[in-house]
């Protein structure tokens, strides 16, 4: 999901009052970071729904390693193929991946070309993870965004569903007919 870091994430809702008296809405002056920012890595089946997210200070080759791993724990042993769509990250195509996908052969990392992350599924649920995880809060620490990437990941998985790819249904725009487009029923 690329460095998050602890600060505050601004949210949609405005800032109320607390008294009687109408007072201007005051907001703290927020420096930025504070603390030590880290990665989120995560994994996502969208025929299920299913998630699986690791949070790392750091993003190494070690770590990416680590997470793959994990996920082939995580990933039912009656699945023949695994196929990992991962973008041109140096670490994605270091030499120890290449040595586990020696010793775990059935897996297939599938590379996305360059500036297409749309063909990733996992990108437009990154936006929903930051909008369960990050939207309108403000962090002091690394440990409390682990935290709620980990409370965000375990109600996603609680409440998952096939994903969709695309947008919604609801929000594409009707089709209008031409003017030569032909009508449903005829009175004669």
């Amino acid at each position: 999901m690329g460095p998050q870091a602890a600060k505050s994430y601004p949210g949609q809702r405005l800032v109320k009052p607390a008294g009687p008296e109408a007072e201007r809405a005051r907001q703290e002056i927020d420096s930025g970071r504070r603390g030590v920012a880290g990665y989120v890595f995560g994994a996502f089946q969208p025929a299920t729904g299913a998630a699986f997210t690791l949070t790392y200070e750091r993003r190494t080759t070690v770590n990416w390693v680590d997470f793959l791993g994990k996920i082939e724990a995580w990933v039912d042993p009656a699945v023949e193929r695994v196929y990992a769509v991962l973008d041109n990250l140096n670490i994605h195509s270091a030499p120890d991946v290449l040595l586990f996908s020696l010793l775990h052969p059935r897996w297939e990392f599938v590379f996305q070309p360059k500036y297409a992350a749309y063909l990733n599924l996992i990108e437009p649920w990154w936006k929903v993870l930051r909008s369960l995880a990050l939207k309108g809060r403000r962090f002091e620490a690394w440990a409390e965004i682990e935290r709620a990437v980990e409370r965000a990941t375990a109600y996603w998985n609680d409440h998952k569903h096939p994903f969709v790819w695309g947008r919604r249904r609801r929000h594409r725009p009707r089709q209008c007919l031409g003017v030569a487009a032909v009508p449903k029923a005829t009175t004669i």
